[in-house]
Order: C-alpha cells, then structure tokens, then sequence
C-alpha cells in the first residue's frame, strides 16, 4: 500500500530537535558517504579520468599483497577523488524548495575554500554537480569525483535543518567542512595516530549509548584509520576544519581530539597545493 508523502516544511522554518550532534558536542557530526562497493572501479576510473595522479602509484609489492582480480578492487580503494589543478566550477542546487538568500549563504560559505584554491561552486537553477538536501538526517557528503556517480535524483550532500540564522559554527565549521568533502578531503579525525589512542570497548559503548549506533557503524566511521598510502604524508592535524571532536572518554589517554571550529591556515595551505590558483605552481597530489 502507497503511504502518502508528508508535506515539506517551509524553507525557512527552524528545524525540529533531533538527535545529531549539535554545536560544542563532542563528537564527529559528519558521516562520509561513500558509494557501493560494486562502484569501486567505477568510481576510480572516474576519478583518474579526471586527474591522472588519483591513480595509485603501483609496485611490485603492492600487486603482491593482493592475490590476482581482487588486485583490481584494491587499487580501486587506494584512488583518491581530487578534481585536479585546473580552475573548476562545481554547480550547486538545492532538493528542496529553499529560499535564494539561504542558498546564495551556504554558497557563500563553501566558497571559503576559493580564498586558498582554484576550485569553487555556484549555484544552478537546473541539477547541480553538488546537490544539497535540507531534509534527510545530519550532516554528511559523497568524496570528490564520486559525486559525479551519485544518481541524478539523489543528494550529494545534506545540511538538515540549516537556515539562515543557523548558529555560527554551522557557518564556520560544518558548512566548510561537507564543502570540503566535495573537494576530496576526507576526515582528518581518522589519522591512524588518533585512532590508535582509542579504547575501542568505550567507543562502541559511547556512540551506542549516545547516538545508538550499532559496532559495525562505529567501527566503520570512527575506528577505521585513513590508509596512509591515500594520503600526502602530512602531519595530522586535529585542528584542522576537517576534523571533528572525539570525546575524551573514549580515548586510552583521557585526553580529546579537539577538532576544528573554522579553516586554518594549514588548511588553506593544503588547499592551495591541490587546487593551486592560476600563476601558482601545480603540485602533483594523490
């Protein structure tokens, strides 16, 4: 039996209470999307059309680590999902009906990565590259190039709730950071120097009790490092906007990742390598 659809909201009305991590939590407010695991090699095909160096580099010991056509799908998981260093637009369009002053806001907002970078995003009236949901649950974002691959009625990204007199740190730290997201960073809180420091029985206790997560969600998004081989080499950085809190009583240490509030330097810096502006000097990162 069809069930009838609820009535949307209207666009500017505030959010109800729900259960996502709110300003000041201690806890990581985001969840990565990703796409199925039967889209892996299509994702990395897609992201290594787009920029060449999302490519893994390949040795003869890492082909040997993995037995025959399984080698084929890991690869596909060491591809990163950068744009490349040519100044690109990313159009942006909203799911729901959403006033022209929110949308031109939360642009705003996730063009702060421009003041560092070559790459930004303008908003469309037809279906964005970047398509932003208001509705659905949290906050979170698809990787990159992945977004290309993300079916056309879908979002790409979601923002519950958000309207125009949001607090400030939605505007400083949450918005930046799903921008972020569609960049191709990923999160820094996942730094397998930060996650060696967690007692993983209170973890799962943690986000079970408060969130009610199951292990295996928690496992996935909270106790899984970052594959350094996917990564620069740069320091970790958990001040960084793409990093978020961890509470302190799950940490072996008792001492909390503090995450950032706002894009740092070092984030702009960073930025500025992978998407150098014209008249910079390209940088190739994977």
């Amino acid at each position: 039996m069809a069930r009838k659809a609820k009535p949307k909201p209207p666009p500017e009305a505030e959010p109800e209470a729900d259960a996502r991590p709110v300003a000041g939590e201690e806890s990581p407010s985001c969840l990565l999307r990703s796409l199925p695991d039967t889209m892996l090699v299509a994702a990395a095909d897609k992201a290594t059309a787009i920029n060449p160096v999302n490519a893994p580099p390949v040795s003869n010991a890492l082909m040997a680590s993995v037995p025959g056509p399984e080698a084929v799908q890991f690869l596909a998981m060491l591809t990163t999902k950068y744009w490349g260093p040519q100044p690109r637009v990313l159009s942006v369009s909203f799911m729901e009906t959403t006033a022209v002053s929110l949308q031109d806001k939360i642009i705003l907002y996730m063009n702060a990565w421009k003041q560092s970078g070559c790459v930004g995003f303008k908003r469309t009236a037809g279906q964005g590259d970047v398509r932003i949901s208001r509705g659905g649950s949290g906050y979170w974002s698809y990787l990159g190039t992945d977004i290309l691959l993300v079916p056309r009625n879908q979002p790409t990204m979601t923002l519950q709730g958000v309207v125009t007199k949001s607090p400030d740190d939605i505007w400083s730290r949450v918005v930046p950071h799903e921008a972020g997201h569609s960049l191709g960073y990923i999160h820094e809180h996942l730094r397998a120097e930060f996650i060696r420091n967690i007692d993983p029985v209170k973890c799962v206790a943690y986000f079970q009790r408060t969130y009610g997560w199951s292990a295996q969600m928690t496992n996935q998004n909270v106790l899984t490092p970052l594959d350094e081989r996917t990564l620069m080499g740069t320091p970790a950085d958990q001040d960084s906007v793409m990093a978020y809190q961890l509470p302190a009583q799950i940490m072996r240490n008792g001492e909390a990742v503090r995450g950032g509030t706002h894009i740092i330097p070092s984030d702009h810096e960073f930025n500025a390598r992978v998407y150098p502006k014209p008249g910079g000097t390209p940088r190739d990162v994977a």
